[in-house]
């Protein structure tokens, strides 16, 4: 796949994948993206996973015509971009290794090898030349490892860009990018995102016309869109107007209750209303969605005194990753003593802006006659 007359894709799709990261569903599987620049001289961007480095060789064969590559630039150490180091400086021992100087120290860590003498340092504003192309080195620590360098061809104006702009999912897949390029970017990202701004800051005027990430497609029209959504989730705003409510219930009333909040919200003109079961549903997708709207609900039962553990999991993702500037309300249920809301109050204490709603709707047991009246309040200060 060309991207321009001189770039070529020859990147690999992971459709046996379940699990990346060891955590996120990935029912679409994951790309492993990889580029070559083709020049005078010669550079491939990245390699992919273990286990697929022979289909990437074979690729990158082909893509140069059997040419030997000059230059293998190394831009992210994860292992599924750096697996195959190795075997391409053992295929093409008169290649240089391009990369950070933190990425050299993790490639003796990972590999063992950390190519002193055929290897060069690509500190940040550093400039490579292969001929038509120059390429320039931009730092890019905690976006969203500390070795991270990002690349920009001066000649084609294509941003290489790491990690950043990715999303889960094959490249043969036909599916709406914003979907999981959000929910990988507050799941893996998103607890860095002054890092992602100043990356932004300086990418801005650089007239880029194609971002080439190591996952999810290349991006060739369009760019501010994808910047533009970049800039929200770095700056923790709020992308749609909505709410998100986030429950678990061990007998079903708490699940009733928030079905019957989402019905209220709607009647009351809510443009949306995302619901979210922490016990079934997925807890990337449940992120997301608090990121993505400007007000949350949290439902949950008294657990033992605390409560009840999805909850808390759910709640720790949230501060983890940064979680401010949005309105709260609280659900809770207790058989003897409701006391999860200010349990849920407490470990939201370090998120910053939050404006937490007066009305919290409690459940002794089961919803009541007095319930459907903390219903209507609590969705009217939502709304308000």
């Amino acid at each position: 796949m060309k991207i321009t007359n001189d770039i070529v894709y020859v990147g690999v799709n992971d459709r046996e994948l379940d699990l990346f990261e060891a955590h996120f569903t990935v029912p679409n599987g994951m790309a492993y993206n990889s580029y070559v620049i083709l020049d005078d001289k010669i550079a491939v961007m990245d390699s992919v996973a273990e286990g697929f480095g022979d289909e990437w060789l074979k690729k990158l064969a082909e893509a140069t015509g059997g040419r030997a590559p000059d230059y293998l630039i190394v831009q992210h150490m994860e292992p599924d971009h750096s697996a195959n180091i190795a075997a391409f400086a053992a295929l093409y021992p008169d290649a240089v290794i391009v990369s950070s100087s933190r990425s050299f120290t993790m490639m003796k860590n990972f590999y063992g090898d950390d190519f002193a003498g055929r290897r060069i340092e690509a500190a940040d504003g550093k400039t490579l030349s292969l001929g038509r192309h120059t390429l320039r080195f931009i730092s890019a620590p905690m976006v969203h490892w500390p070795e991270v360098t990002m690349t920009f061809d001066e000649t084609d104006r294509v941003l290489f860009s790491a990690d950043a702009f990715g999303k889960f999912g094959t490249l043969d897949i036909d599916e709406d990018w914003a979907c999981e390029a959000r929910r990988y970017y507050f799941g893996i990202v998103g607890k860095f995102g002054g890092q992602v701004a100043r990356v932004l800051d300086r990418i801005e005027g650089l007239g880029v016309t194609a971002i080439c990430p190591l996952h999810g497609p290349y991006i060739t029209d369009n760019i501010g869109y994808y910047t533009g959504l970049y800039r929200i989730w770095s700056s923790y705003g709020v992308e749609s107007e909505g709410v998100t409510i986030a429950y678990t219930s061990v007998y079903g009333h708490t699940k009733k209750v928030a079905e019957r909040l989402a019905e209220v919200l709607k009647e009351k003109g809510c443009p949306k209303v995302a619901m979210q079961d922490l016990v079934r549903d997925d807890t990337a997708e449940a992120v997301e969605d608090a990121f993505r709207y400007g007000k949350l609900v949290l439902a949950t039962t008294t657990y033992y005194g605390d409560i009840f553990p999805p909850m808390k999991e759910f709640i720790d993702h949230l501060v983890f990753r940064g979680y401010k500037g949005r309105r709260i309300g609280f659900i809770e249920n207790g058989s003897w003593f409701p006391q999860a809301a200010g349990v849920m109050k407490k470990l939201l204490a370090d998120c910053k802006d939050i404006d937490y709603c007066k009305t919290a709707v409690r459940i002794v047991s089961a919803p009541d006659a007095g319930t459907e009246a903390q219903i209507e309040a609590l969705a009217d200060e939502l709304l308000g």
